[in-house]
Parts: C-alpha cells; structure tokens; sequence
C-alpha cells in the first residue's frame, strides 16, 4: 500500500476534471483518472504524466454499473484504499425547451450522469474511502442548483431556465447533504464545490473562467484538513446557500 494520497476524479480526461487530476498531482497525490472513453483517457494521462504527474488512466463510464465496479477493483488492487473522489463527470443534456416543455426522458438523460452516476461511483469507492486516513469526496455542482438562489427574484439566476441541468444540481446537493449526515462520526468528508461558469463543452466553451480557475475550490475541498466542513456548498468567494 502506498503512502501517498490516491484521488480518483469521474470525466477526467477533459475541462475541470483534468485540471484538477493537474493540480492534485503538481501537489504529489497519485491520480486515477477516470475517463469513459479509453484512448482519450490514456491520451490525457500521458498529457500529465510528461510533465511528471504519477497518474493512471482507468475506463469509467459512471452511467454503467459494471464499469464502476471493475474501476474500484482496480483501485483496490493497485493501492488498497482511495483518499479523494472527485465527482467531476456531467453533463447538460440536449434539452433547450422552457421548464414546462420538459418530460421525464428529458430529465433523465441528464440525471443518469448527473445523479444516478454519482451515487453509483460513490456507493462503490466508500469501502474504499474507509480505509484512508482521512477520506475526502468532492461533487461538483454549480450555483444554478441553490434552490435559495434560483428562488430569489432578485438573484442573477432568476432568469436562467435549465430545467434538466439545475435541478439536476439540486439533487445533486441533496445527495451532497444526505453522505455527509451517513458519514458523519467517521473521517471522510462530503462537500460540493461550485466552480462556476467555466468555459468547458458543457456550455460549448463560453464561460468567462479557465478550468484551472474552475478546479481551485475542488482541489481546496479534497484537500481539506480536519478541521474543515462536511456538506458545505463551497465556491470561490465562501459558503453558498443550498
């Protein structure tokens, strides 16, 4: 069993997830990048690993049981426990109707990555995450998932109508809050980090911030001491309201 830290980040192999894989191995934890697609994956990992990044490439398709299952097989076997998963895979769908156009397949093509994979990921590496010193997991969400924010007229979301994606957020937090009360009495933290609006392929590449902006309060949060939160939403400029 090694002694450094081991992170696992979900869609890595790209925009913020691939910044944080970056930034977490210039800071000497061993990285398990996570990518769906394999040739892109090891791609990145090569990427990294020139600049001298320890980092390992593994197919994860959150959206697929068997997939998880086999990469947290891998990370057992390769380093017996695992200190920081990062939930950085999503996506916003293909869905640009108004809220009240939306269906239920509109929905669900989103929260199948957004929700459903996270807690399959989760549910999978936790065993995992046990076993380190001090575990850390990180969801990425956004702000466009604060209920408080989305219900205050006076808000910069007001206006903003992503059915699909926002309320896929929401969710997301809930599960933010409801593993981080399971957890609680034991090491592992669970926080959401809130980039912001980073220029990735989510948004076809038009957010104002970098993805290495985009990764600072994500690599804060897996990184956190003891003495810091469990089922925070975290972003830049402090605490936002769930």
């Amino acid at each position: 069993m090694t002694a450094e830290k081991i992170a696992l980040i979900t869609g890595a192999n790209k925009g913020i997830g691939l910044a944080v894989a970056r930034e977490l191995g210039e800071r000497g934890v061993t990285v398990v990048l996570g990518a769906r697609d394999e040739v892109l994956g090891k791609q990145a990992a090569d990427a990294l690993s020139a600049d001298g990044i320890t980092v390992t490439p593994v197919r994860l398709d959150v959206r697929d049981e068997t997939s998880v299952s086999e990469a947290a097989r891998f990370v057992e076997s390769g380093y017996g426990r695992l200190d920081i998963l990062v939930n950085n895979a999503g996506t916003a769908g293909s869905f640009t109707g108004t809220a009240d156009q939306a269906g239920a397949d509109d929905l669900r093509e989103v929260y199948e990555t957004n929700v459903f994979g996270v807690a399959t990921v989760t549910r999978a590496l936790l065993p995992l995450l046990r076993r380190a010193p001090a575990g850390r997991i990180v969801n990425l969400s956004s702000h466009v998932g604060s209920l408080a924010l989305n219900g205050d007229p006076d808000s910069p979301l007001a206006g903003v109508d992503m059915i699909a994606y926002q309320s896929s957020k929401t969710a997301l937090n809930a599960l933010t809050v409801a593993y981080a009360k399971a957890l609680r009495g034991t090491t592992v933290k669970v926080n959401a980090a809130l980039p912001g609006v980073v220029a990735t392929d989510i948004n076809h590449h038009r957010g104002p911030r970098t993805p290495a902006q985009g990764a600072a309060v994500v690599v804060r949060l897996a990184l956190l001491d003891e003495d810091g939160p469990s089922g925070a939403s975290v972003a830049d400029e402090g605490p936002v309201p769930w």
